[in-house]
Formats: C-alpha cells, sequence, structure tokens
C-alpha cells in the first residue's frame, strides 16, 4: 500500500519488479525460516533469530499477530506438539515460523514448506496491486507465477534453512520494506494489516 502511495508501484512493470525484489530478501529469509522451522524443531532462538531480521516494531508485531491467527486455525486441523509449542511463544509466534509448524504438522516437507511461504508473500503482494491499482488480475497471476517460479528455483537450490543454527538462516531484509512498514502502521486507515 505505502509503495503505490509513494509511486514506488504504479503498474504491472513496475509491481513486477517490486515483488522480485520482496521474493529475493524478505521473501528469501521467510521461505528459510519456514523450512527451518519444518526441518528443526522451533526453538526460542528461532524466534529470536527471526525478530533481529525484522527491525520495524509494527512488522514484528504484524508478523505475531498473524501467526497466531495461523497456529489457531492450523491447530484445529493438524494438532500437534509443534503446534502447541510455537503456539505458547510470549506475544505468539512469527508468521513465518507458524507457517513451518502448520507445515510440519500437516506432513510438507521443507523445501515445499519454502515454497509455500514465497507463494504466500507473492499472493499477498500480487492481491494488493490488483486492488490498489485496478491492474488486469490474468496480467498479474501471470507476473506472479513467473517471478515466484524464479525465486524458488533460487532458494531450493541452495537450500538455506539446512543449517545447524537458525544464526546461520539468511538476513536477507529490504530497508525500505521496513521504512514503508513502519510508515503504514502509523496511518490511521489503511486497506491492509501490512
Amino acid at each position: 500500500e505505502q509503495a503505490v502511495a509513494i509511486g514506488d508501484v504504479h503498474d504491472v512493470e513496475s509491481l513486477d519488479r517490486y515483488l522480485r525484489a520482496r521474493l529475493a530478501t524478505t521473501g528469501r529469509t521467510d521461505a528459510a525460516f519456514t523450512a527451518y522451522t519444518v526441518h528443526a524443531s522451533p526453538t526460542a532462538s528461532v524466534d529470536r533469530e527471526y525478530s533481529a531480521r525484522v527491525p520495524s516494531p509494527y512488522l514484528r508485531a504484524v508478523s505475531r499477530r498473524l501467526g497466531r491467527q495461523l497456529v489457531r486455525v492450523a491447530a484445529r486441523t493438524w494438532p500437534s506438539a509443534t503446534l502447541a509449542e510455537v503456539a505458547a511463544t510470549p506475544g505468539g509466534p512469527h508468521h513465518p515460523i507458524a507457517l513451518g509448524a502448520a507445515a510440519a504438522s500437516a506432513g510438507v516437507e521443507p523445501h515445499d514448506a519454502a515454497v509455500l511461504a514465497l507463494h504466500h508473500l507473492a499472493g499477498a503482494v500480487a492481491t494488493a496491486g490488483v486492488r490498489l491499482l485496478g491492474l488486469d488480475p490474468i496480467e498479474v497471476a501471470a507476473m506472479q507465477a513467473e517471478a515466484t517460479e524464479a525465486a524458488a528455483r533460487d532458494v531450493l537450490a541452495d537450500e538455506p534453512w539446512s543449517v545447524g543454527h537458525p544464526a546461520r538462516l539468511p538476513a536477507t531484509g529490504g530497508v525500505l520494506t521496513e521504512i514503508l512498514g513502519e510508515r503504514h502502521g502509523a496511518l490511521d486507515a489503511r486497506l491492509f494489516v501490512a
């Protein structure tokens, strides 16, 4: 929403550029943390490591809110000790960690969970582009599919989640994403939470 407000995103081409940048930065980090949670048991250090990668207090709060919502729904469908452990995180789990716990509970492999995290981010960005700018949904869906496929290839090529300690997970983020997140959080009226 804020990328549109500042004029950074204004058509399908600029949305494609924005989406690919998000997938390569925050998307890569989210995919790695999601898959790591499937690959290894979630711990307090996983939560701390993800928090350290999100400088914006507003975006950290939104991540935890979305994580709590996801865990609540997933626990009804795939109850598990992993989901219960993640649900007990003080303040709620970050969304990628909740997604990883839900994926683990559903029997999803780490690489598929990483792709799911990328699709989740891409879907949110593409939907916002269609709603805010009135872009052609078919053109945006095709762009989204191409961008997500390219990002998935890159993430799956080096399996960034198959590390021994969560401190070694990717810390790729976007400074503009964090700044715009804080700006977005300060608005009285907005269409999207993040």
